[in-house]
């Protein structure tokens, strides 16, 4: 579910922007479920939790041929040293106990750029992936937790909303999981996020866990370590998923038309006091608005709703909405359907990511961006050119 938090303000100009400028999708990582497609894979858990079958028809002369493959978790692990094994056991073990400490100690590896790092972090993630979804199964295949993208401006009160929604949370018996999405800066290193100290008491909840996702400049995106994250927090018990973004740029006051399509409830905030008044013509005229969207669902229309963390109205409201759309979405099936869809694209996201590293990591091309970027701010060379020469020096070594 994804829920902009619209900062409360009393300028009209908010809506003129609604029409244009495309914001970022933001893509939320699911567990795979089976689907079928020319050349696309089909992974079905067989009855070992280690074991896979990938089955794919592929055009061979013309004629279709169907490809087997079986891999077992035991084959990933074999080049593991016995350290490094035993510390896979570990986290494995303790993360699906609940253990805080080996959560946070998984995360910090699927976010390590270290190359051995990343592979043990896979080996964990099959492992946590397998457990899942043999928990999953006995959930009657729905799923285990209920994930959540909420975005906003800074000063928009997501901190504040965090806070006071979590604590209702924990106290009627949910595990919650806080992931902010921390877009670090590039120039003074710091984050826009910060160390999350708003959040003092919601950070003492044992129920709660709160974890920022540096995104090293990516702004406002999810990246691969969070999408990682969040099956780590899964698999550590928490039913709850809370995946928090900043809004900035040109998306500021979050009312361009793309964030507020991709939105399946619009929450204004600050509903209280002397801008309650504002804050029901501010709804008013989102409603209006959305009503020129074409809708994304067929079984769902986006909510406006007016909110208060210092009051506490609205909240309670808030979370019905989110419960009826979560119901709603399991029944018609879209909500598998758009699981799998968002599996597939995170799939080609990590091949661009890698392919794009092991480009500019070439000796050949490595030793020429220097030049040609120089080259292309001082205007003698068209960026176009500059790339087809890198793909030229690239290609000529492979």
């Amino acid at each position: 579910m994804n829920i902009p938090i619209l900062l409360q303000c009393p300028h009209q100009h908010f809506l003129k922007g609604l029409l244009r400028t495309p914001f970022r999708r933001y893509h939320f990582v699911f567990h795979p479920s089976p689907h079928l497609g020319s050349g696309i894979p089909c992974a079905q858990l067989l009855s070992s939790p280690g074991l896979h079958c990938a089955k794919w028809m592929l055009p061979s002369n013309g004629l279709p041929r169907k490809l087997c493959l079986q891999t077992t978790l035991e084959g990933h692990t074999e080049g593991l040293s016995d350290k490094e094994q035993r510390l896979v056991d570990k986290l494995y073990a303790g993360l699906i106990q609940g253990q805080r400490a080996c959560l946070a100690e998984a995360i910090t590896l699927v976010e390590s750029t270290h190359s051995r790092k990343k592979e043990l972090a896979q080996v964990l993630l099959q492992k946590v992936l397998a457990h899942h979804r043999e928990q999953e199964k006995l959930n009657k295949g729905k799923p285990l937790a209920f994930r959540v993208g909420l975005s906003g401006p800074p000063g928009a009160g997501k901190s504040t909303f965090i806070e006071y929604f979590g604590k209702m949370l924990t106290e009627r018996g949910h595990k919650l999981s806080v992931l902010a999405v921390d877009p670090s800066s590039c120039t003074s290193g710091g984050s826009l996020l910060g160390d999350k100290t708003r959040m003092t008491e919601l950070s003492r909840d044992m129920n709660a866990y709160i974890r920022p996702s540096p995104t090293r400049g990516t702004l406002g995106g999810v990246t691969r370590t969070t999408n990682e994250a969040i099956l780590l927090c899964e698999g550590g018990g928490y039913d709850i998923i809370l995946v928090e973004t900043v809004a900035g740029g040109d998306e500021l006051q979050g009312i361009k038309r793309g964030i507020v399509e991709m939105a399946d409830l619009v929450a204004i905030t600050k509903s209280d006091g002397d801008l309650i008044v504002p804050a029901r013509r501010i709804q008013a005229e989102y409603v209006s608005a959305l009503k020129l969207l074409r809708r994304r669902s067929g079984v769902w229309k986006p909510k406006v709703i007016r909110i208060s963390a210092r009051s506490g109205e609205g909240i309670t409201e808030m979370w019905d909405k989110m419960k009826e759309f979560r119901e709603v979405m399991l029944v018609s099936g879209e909500l598998a359907a758009k699981r799998q869809k968002q599996q597939k694209v995170w799939m080609w996201s990590l091949i661009q990511e890698n392919v794009v590293e092991h480009f500019r990591t070439h000796p050949a091309v490595r030793e020429q961006i220097p030049l040609l970027e120089e080259r292309v701010l001082s205007g003698g060379l068209s960026p176009g050119l500059a790339a087809d020469l890198l793909l030229k020096a690239f290609k000529s070594r492979h």
